[in-house]
């Protein structure tokens, strides 16, 4: 491989070259294992800003990513959803909190919490995403905590890239855009209108400028959301919202956005959220 000095000019296809290698290494092991002082000489050669547009930089000291995973009748893909987490090689703690499925899930997140250090939670009774997420909130205990639906809707890959404000110190809450960014979310009319709508509403109300409100890639600093987490009403996907509307009166609460990647599932694959909570979500809106 070749070796640059700070001070050398890098052709595109020698820059190419680097970045290709990088990432195969990526690949075959532990991002958190890359030491900091190889991102200094990779921040060097191809510059701070495209390090961070890769989603390399050093970790701090003993940090930890708390998951919370909101499960309903989700036995088909949960585990799948959490390997594709671990892959990430991020160091975390997993916390599945079953809001009551009755497809067996409860059976393969008892397994999986026996064969991995995963923690896990169980509603008796199905009281909605809202609840569960209030669960996995309070019992988190990692730096930072992030939403990941148990769907495939959202690549974990996308991760490392929404940690990065909050640890550069730029940002307390860091929200995935499906709608922003080159690969935006492709959807029926009907659902893009709907999300459009809802936050272009939030916005006014609240006013923000949001452009995916109602995404389940959301990272908070673990204080900030569990000072929020006990007043959560909202049991459903109300919940987005409700969240939201708390946090931003704390006036000294900074919001980041970045794009993300989304694979939408189809109602038939299992998609829960309908028309009626639309139209709770404009209540939302107006109520918090």
């Amino acid at each position: 491989m070749n070796s640059f000095s700070a001070d050398d000019e890098v052709s595109t296809d020698a820059l190419r070259e680097v970045v290709l290698r990088l990432a195969d290494e990526l690949q075959s092991q532990d991002v958190e294992g890359i030491p900091s002082e190889r991102v200094e000489l990779l921040e060097r050669v191809i510059g701070r800003d495209a390090c961070r547009r890769l989603g390399i930089y050093a970790l701090p000291p003993d940090f930890i990513l708390s998951v919370v995973i909101p499960v309903y009748n989700e036995a088909n893909t949960l585990e799948r959803v959490i390997a594709r987490v671990r892959e990430t090689h991020l160091p975390m703690e997993i916390i599945c909190v079953d809001d009551g499925s009755k497809d067996g899930t409860r059976e393969v997140l008892e397994r999986l919490a026996a064969e991995q250090n995963i923690k896990a939670v169980f509603h008796e009774r199905n009281q909605g995403k809202g609840a569960a997420l209030r669960t996995g909130f309070i019992e988190a205990t990692g730096d930072i905590v992030v939403v990941q639906d148990a769907d495939m809707e959202y690549d974990p890959q996308d991760l490392r890239l929404l940690l990065q404000p909050i640890l550069d110190g730029g940002a307390d809450v860091v929200y995935g855009s499906r709608f922003s960014g080159p690969d935006r979310a492709v959807s029926p009319l009907w659902h893009l209108a709907a999300n459009k709508l809802i936050t272009n509403l939030f916005n006014i109300f609240h006013g923000h400028r949001f452009t995916d409100v109602e995404t389940c890639y959301k990272l908070f600093r673990r204080e900030l959301i569990q000072e929020v987490a006990p007043k959560l009403r909202e049991k459903r996907f109300g919940i987005e919202l409700e969240m939201t509307a708390r946090l931003l009166k704390n006036r000294n609460v900074r919001f980041h956005e970045r794009p993300i990647r989304y694979e939408r599932r189809s109602y038939a694959e299992g998609k829960k959220i309908g028309w009626r909570d639309g139209l709770w979500a404009l209540w939302c809106i107006v109520r918090y």
